[in-house]
């Protein structure tokens, strides 16, 4: 009976199913929607091997200087070629979204042959986090019908914004027009004590411009900075308990220690729910993470398995 649900969905062209520890998961790409089939749990023989969702840092260029960015700073950049590669082995082994980043995505020179491969020569979900401001009308066209969510980084308004990503937020809230022409978009705020006075201000922004989601990321430790303090912490945690009903709510995993969340999955932890790849081609378990493999000729699930046994995270 559970195979026979998750074959006929599989067969519809538009969901794609995922077998875990807590069922079958059942997910389209274009609307979002998830649906979870657990009154019979998978032979683990069966789970997928690849992680729920996948983060990759396609470069390490930015053109901005955000004083709390983890991304490296030397030069690099993937390969097309063997993105491609890992984008169908992801695919083949059950996970369901790849979340391009960076650096600054918009500035991988093959940006738009990469989400237009993804889109059309696999079933995962393809997303991308952008300061925004590098995509123009051309780009937003060649990106529509390839991309199912955007995130934008906006962590603060007005003057905050502007003293924090350095650029005009008046440009930004253009961008924003061209942004929702491409796909659904949600905004990210890194939290900390410089955004968290201003989390009022970027809810009321998520309602005005049709934002699907408002993503907290509480600031995590890089780079020689300590990360979100005691008191912002605090502040924030008192911010999400008394907000009013609007934009939904998401918190980093990272950072939802003493936050409300919901999980719905909670036997897919670790490495099972999601994995960073950098812009180096070394794989890790996040992007604040030090332990790494590179990913080699064996490919990305291979490197996924010497991970988990190099950090010692059970496959149980």
């Amino acid at each position: 009976m559970l195979n026979s649900v998750g074959e006929t969905l599989r067969n519809t062209g538009t969901w794609k199913s995922r077998n875990g520890p807590d069922g079958i998961h059942l997910f389209d790409r274009w609307t979002g929607i998830n649906i979870l089939v657990n009154e019979v749990i998978p032979p683990k023989s069966a789970w997928a091997s690849a992680p729920r969702q996948m983060s990759i840092a396609l470069t390490n260029a930015c053109d901005l200087h955000c004083p709390f960015c983890y991304a490296p700073k030397h030069h690099a950049q993937l390969n097309l070629n063997l993105l491609k590669g890992w984008l169908v082995e992801l695919d083949q082994n059950g996970c369901l979204s790849v979340g391009f980043g960076g650096g600054e995505p918009t500035l991988f020179r093959q940006f738009s042959a990469l989400c237009n491969f993804a889109a059309t020569e696999t079933r995962l979900a393809t997303t991308f986090t952008t300061h925004a401001h590098r995509i123009d009308e051309r780009l937003a066209g060649e990106l529509s019908g390839n991309v199912h969510f955007i995130r934008v980084s906006i962590d603060g308004v007005g003057a905050t914004y502007e003293r924090i990503r350095g650029r005009s937020f008046a440009s930004l809230l253009r961008q924003l027009e061209i942004v929702r022409k491409i796909a659904p978009f949600g905004i990210n705020v890194v939290v900390n004590s410089s955004s968290i006075a201003d989390l009022d201000e970027l809810d009321e922004l998520a309602e005005r411009t049709q934002a699907s989601e408002l993503l907290l990321l509480p600031e995590q430790p890089a780079r020689g900075r300590d990360g979100i303090d005691p008191i912002a912490t605090e502040r924030l945690q008192c911010w999400v308990e008394k907000r009013r009903a609007g934009v939904p709510l998401r918190v980093s995993q990272a950072g939802s220690e003493g936050m409300p969340v919901c999980d719905p999955l909670p036997g897919e932890a670790g490495l099972r729910a999601y994995a960073h790849l950098d812009a180096s081609g070394i794989l890790r378990q996040s992007s604040y993470t030090k332990t790494g493999i590179d990913v080699g000729d064996d490919g990305i699930i291979a490197a996924l398995s010497t991970l988990r046994q190099k950090i010692g995270e059970t496959t149980k």
